[in-house]
């Protein structure tokens, strides 16, 4: 019997974990609610052309009536862009009034070797952190972890593919998973951009890859737009100096090369495909790029469903779950929707906590609750995919 791989890819850490550097005090997040065209045509001229940085939706043209937005105002900002709120009759509520000390909080780490500390994993961490928990796990432990080299980011940083060999910990949900699948696990796919958010002052919610265009005006293309799916049609973007860029033709950067190159070697194999992003806590499976239901649409919906109910019932929290476009906007050239045409039948992106309250400056006394949610997540779908794609006891394939 073949074994069934699960896959992982952290796409968006570089927003999840991106700490940056401390601002002007007087930083605010808004959240903004347009009742007319006319006030979404507003918010979207402010965060265009004021110093702001759009957190919801991805992009103004996504700004639409009666849906919440959420911009970052900084403080030198902060007088014109309410006053022109207040002048056009656009209602907003402060989220967050420390977004400063929030940043603080995400920075500090007081150990000189952080794997000592018993609050590792309750701390966010420089790429060279990250860098050095990969190996140091793969050396520490030989027998279960293996790491991979699946290629480099334009910036030429390694992007690495940690492979569970097997598993040792106490929990039978879990064991199962791993007795009877191979675990792949890329922890950054956008190293140069994650890079860029600890060491700049200017853009510290940076959420493309670091790639010159050939202008030379601009850098960087979103990632989860540039797979070879419905590529550059919808929620994208081909000028290089949009968030949303897709790149100037699908597969055109080196990460999503990388990723895609890893997987078509082993699409006879996969049968799971989760790639996780920050933030919106939703349950995510294709289509993104169309309204069109997917082939097994009632299959994933079971499993997200099951998956957010177990979420509620331990946790207490609410997560959304559907297809993309229903969700949440539609979008091309994702990675999840690449993978299901590629052949990978359950395919998910899992959005994280949480839905505004903090946003991108998750504190890190959540981390927790986060990975909790995310792992119950991820047990809930992949014993699903195990009971649906093994094969009988008289049958040694899948």
């Amino acid at each position: 019997m073949s074994t069934p791989l699960i896959w992982f890819v952290f796409m968006n850490l570089s927003i999840l974990l991106k700490p940056g550097h401390c601002t002007e005090t007087g930083d605010q997040v808004l959240s903004i609610t347009p009742q007319t065209q006319e006030q979404v045509d507003i918010l979207r001229n402010v965060s265009t052309h004021y110093e702001t940085v759009l957190w919801q939706p991805v992009s103004n043209e996504y700004i639409s009536t009666q849906v919440q937005a959420h911009l970052y105002v900084p403080a030198n900002s902060s007088v014109t862009v309410k006053a022109i709120l207040q002048k056009h009759g656009i209602t907003h509520k402060v989220l967050l009034a420390n977004p400063n000390e929030l940043t603080k909080m995400q920075m500090k780490n007081d150990s000189t070797d952080p794997r000592s500390s018993s609050t590792f994993y309750e701390r966010y961490h420089t790429l060279e952190e990250i860098y050095d928990w990969i190996n140091r796990t793969a050396q520490d432990n030989p027998r279960t972890v293996k790491v991979i080299l699946i290629g480099s980011s334009y910036e030429k940083r390694p992007l690495y593919v940690l492979k569970s060999l097997s598993f040792y910990q106490q929990n039978s949900e879990i064991t199962r998973i791993l007795d009877s699948m191979d675990v792949y696990v890329l922890p950054v796919m956008n190293p140069d951009g994650y890079k860029y958010t600890w060491t700049t002052i200017k853009r510290r919610w940076w959420r493309k890859n670091r790639s010159i265009s050939k202008s030379g005006f601009c850098v960087g293309v979103d990632l989860n737009r540039n797979f070879d799916v419905d590529w550059g049609i919808k929620g994208s973007s081909q000028n290089p100096c949009e968030e949303i860029n897709c790149g100037p033709f699908p597969e055109s950067e080196p990460e999503t090369q990388a990723v895609a190159n890893f997987l078509r070697r082993h699409k006879d194999t996969v049968q799971l495909y989760i790639t996780i992003h920050s933030y919106s806590q939703m349950l995510i499976f294709p289509y993104s790029y169309t309204f069109d239901q997917a082939e097994n649409h009632n299959d994933l919906l079971e499993m997200v469903q099951e998956a957010a109910q177990r979420i509620k019932r331990y946790y207490r929290n609410t997560y959304t779950y559907g297809p993309g476009a229903a969700i949440l906007y539609p979008c091309s050239g994702g990675s999840d929707d690449w993978a299901y045409k590629l052949g990978i039948k359950y395919s998910f992106t899992f959005e994280l906590q949480d839905r505004g309250e903090y946003g991108f400056l998750l504190p890190p006394s959540h981390i927790s609750g986060a990975c909790n949610e995310a792992l119950l997540a991820v047990k809930t779908v992949a014993v699903k995919v195990l009971e649906k794609t093994q094969a009988p006891a008289n049958d040694h394939t899948i």
